[in-house]
């Protein structure tokens, strides 16, 4: 009988410790003599602090210390990871609400109370802030293992791009506006340091706890060594914690100079500007197509952010337009314009969400033009190998995804001619997108498994859980390998001192961490029974090896059968461990790796008023095995939530002259809530990715969120016929 958790609907095993409020965030840490930080930061978009007055700030209750540009503490840039400077180093403002001062009080009203005393005069320069007003950008530069950012491809006897769109018969030309948008978690960021002689241990949210540990290291100049930090919950993250950012080690540097642990947490409005965001990015799409439909055709150009301080590469077509359907001659062009804005960073989907918005809207305008079903023309697009190669997919069910996601959601009912279905005073309208994500999957990715002899098993591995499941994925893993029950696994994670885990980031966590667990248990067991067969206390000692079998927790042979943990406390043995790592083979250059999807949607638009409201929502993926039903649905649902966000409401107005976000904090930038989810369904196909692993299982958390919103705007105008190309999709936008 299969006992395994793999694949069932298992409640979190950190469940419990979330609703009884015992699980600490960051914030809820709390050492001896600690003290507390707040931060001052820039009103102005660029230019040069002339002076700064601090002195009522130093002399107001409770105050320990104030550091600016006129009191530093050493901090150093960390060559190629995040932002290009440091705090306090020099008197230059980069952007609007950089860092420029600290203070440390003995409580957080002090340290906020002073902070709010302090006043800086500037010499003001000429920012940078409009994307089209400097578009065309420069060419992305190149990353190594990384796709190039331009390419293209052209079937023999074709001279350019143009040419081959020229000669089509039929060619949409499309252009897109996605705004900046802020990965707004519920925790905000915060630290908490603590120095033992010369070795710190830093409380702070992470998504990859080893790369934070070294990233403190690096910023105070210390050996990595010196460094440990603890992220055992996370209250989301987005991409927003990946990278470190400047306020970590901050509180570091100011823990180590006063030798007493020092507390920071971001204010709602400084995580808008101290943490990095998704940029703007325009978008120009070019498709050529026979009157029958068949792609010759498509030309994806991008204008996307880059903030003079660094950030994020955004690249829209890599993974959407220059994967998804089959066509001779495609080209993409890829560029990005440096403004004088905060840093950016990978927000969830952060290439493809605003790629396939593009490219799936104007899959769908070439749809409605050529008088074809939306979901026919991407059917007969299908290709089995990435567009301009001969490169297998590891695996790919899209279009089983295509034909569940249509009979569960009802596709065959919708009209093609826009304005066609009235509900009273509401346009209703139906709409579809491909889904599609990186299968990554992290070759460093290490777990340890500790068999102890009271029957239980302790799972460990360095990766964190944000809230998506990680905990909970460990624990079934570990069951699922041993063949033990799920309660008798102690998931241990988020602690940059335990072995190298797989990042939580990119979709690819549980991707790495399977085939590493299913690795890290075979040599637990292996060495169980070498202990069995050599131990002097064993009553196996002595016997051939091959004679004895591991099976569900037990050890069987010669007629005898023990649990492990009766064995190790007859031979007196606390435990047995092992230590493993799945790394990736030759496959990784003979196929290319990706998730699928649809989403099918249905909205409905007042006819009156323009308000849009998505009224109920399918999404069907292809994802290999699933670990956990409950998570994965969550995960799904949550892209999708996070879909309906980017089309209808997600939008951080920027003051061109100023530099100034007009929207940071989360009562004015607008995130979905309960009212604006319809009932969302979901599905997987469920079939496991065997080249990807042995295992089978590919990523899942940000494949909900890519192509969603397009789904959303093509019902918008099978609803209302108004094509919207700009997002938000506000109402304003389809009045008039």
């Amino acid at each position: 009988m299969n006992t395994s958790p793999v694949g069932r609907e298992v409640a979190r095993v950190d469940g419990r410790l979330k609703v009884t409020g015992a699980a600490r965030y960051s914030a809820d840490h709390s050492a001896p003599g600690q003290v507390h930080a707040h931060l001052v930061t820039s009103t102005v978009a660029v230019g040069r602090i002339r002076s700064m007055d601090t002195a009522r700030a130093a002399r107001a209750p409770g105050v320990i210390a104030v550091y600016s540009p006129f009191n530093p503490l050493r901090l150093y840039v960390q060559q190629g990871m995040g932002e290009s400077y440091a705090p306090f180093q020099d008197q230059n403002v980069r952007f609007r609400g950089q860092i420029i001062a600290m203070v440390v009080a003995d409580t957080v009203e002090h340290a906020r109370d002073a902070a709010a005393l302090i006043t800086t005069d500037y010499e003001r320069g000429t920012a940078r802030t409009s994307l089209s007003d400097l578009s065309p950008g420069v060419p992305v530069p190149p990353v190594p293992e990384q796709p190039p950012a331009s390419a293209t491809v052209l079937e023999p006897g074709v001279p350019s791009i143009a040419a081959a769109l020229e000669e089509s018969e039929h060619v949409v030309e499309a252009e897109f506006h996605s705004p900046a948008m802020n990965p707004s978690a519920m925790e905000p960021h915060a630290s908490l340091a603590v120095w033992r002689d010369d070795q710190v241990t830093v409380y702070s949210g992470a998504q990859i706890p080893q790369l934070q540990a070294l990233s403190v290291a690096a910023r105070l100049g210390v050996s990595p060594t010196s460094v440990r930090v603890l992220t055992p919950f996370g209250g989301g993250a987005f991409g927003s914690r990946v990278l470190m950012w400047w306020d970590t080690a901050l509180c570091a540097a100011a823990a180590r100079q006063l030798g007493r642990p020092v507390k920071l947490v971001l204010t709602r409005e400084q995580v808008f500007t101290a943490v990095g965001h998704r940029g703007q990015v325009d978008q120009t799409v070019r498709i050529g197509a026979t009157r029958r439909g068949v792609l010759t055709a498509i030309e994806h150009e991008s204008d996307a952010e880059i903030p003079a301080v660094g950030g994020w590469r955004m690249v829209p077509a890599v993974d959407t337009t220059a994967m998804l359907y089959a066509t001779p001659n495609l080209q993409i062009d890829q560029r990005q314009v440096t403004l004088d804005l905060p840093p950016t960073c990978a927000m969830r989907g952060p290439n493809e969400a605003p790629g396939a918005f593009a490219l799936e809207t104007a899959m769908d305008e070439l749809a409605h033009e050529l008088g074809i079903d939306p979901l026919t023309l991407r059917r007969q697009n299908y290709t089995t190998a990435v567009p301009g190669t001969s490169t297998p997919w590891s695996s790919k069910h899209l279009d089983e995804c295509y034909r569940e996601g249509a009979r569960r959601f009802g596709w065959s009912r919708r009209s093609s001619r826009p304005r066609a279905r009235v509900d009273g005073e509401w346009l209703v309208g139906m709409g579809m997108a491909t889904a599609i994500y990186p299968a990554n999957r992290s070759p460093l990715a290490e777990v340890r498994i500790r068999l102890r002899d009271d029957d239980t098993a302790v799972v460990s591995t360095g990766t964190s859980d944000m809230g998506t499941g990680a905990w909970t994925m460990l624990a079934i893993l570990g069951a699922d390998s041993l063949g033990i029950p799920l309660h008798r696994v102690t998931p241990e994670l988020g602690d940059s001192a335990l072995p190298m885990g797989a990042p939580a980031v990119g979709s690819g966590a549980t991707a790495a961490t399977a085939p590493a667990t299913q690795a890290a248990a075979g040599q637990a067991v292996a060495a169980l029974l070498r202990e069995a067969t050599t131990h002097p206390r064993s009553p196996w000692v002595g016997r051939d090896p091959a004679s004895l079998r591991y099976d569900q927790g037990r050890i069987e042979g010669d007629g005898r059968s023990l649990t492990f943990g009766r064995f190790l406390r007859t031979v007196g043995l606390p435990a047995v461990e092992a230590t493993s790592t799945a790394p990736r083979g030759p496959e990784v250059e003979q196929y290319e790796f990706h998730s699928f999807g649809a989403h099918f949607c249905e909205v409905r638009v007042n006819r009156y008023t323009g308000e849009p409201r998505v009224s109920r929502f399918t999404t069907v993926v292809d994802v290999g095995r699933v670990v956990n039903a409950r998570a994965t649905r969550s995960q799904i649902v949550g892209g999708v939530i996070f879909g309906i966000g980017h089309a209808l409401l997600e939008d951080n107005p920027l003051e061109e002259a100023t530099g100034r976000y007009a929207a940071t904090n989360l009562a004015d930038y607008m995130v979905p809530v309960n009212a604006d989810v319809p009932p969302i369904d979901v599905h997987w196909i469920g079939e496991p990715d065997t080249v990807m692993s042995d295992f089978g299982a590919r990523g899942v958390g940000e494949l909900g969120t890519v192509g969603s919103a397009a789904a959303i705007a093509n019902a918008v105008f099978n609803a209302t016929g108004v094509r919207v190309r700009e997002t938000p999709i506000t109402l304003d936008k389809l009045i008039g």
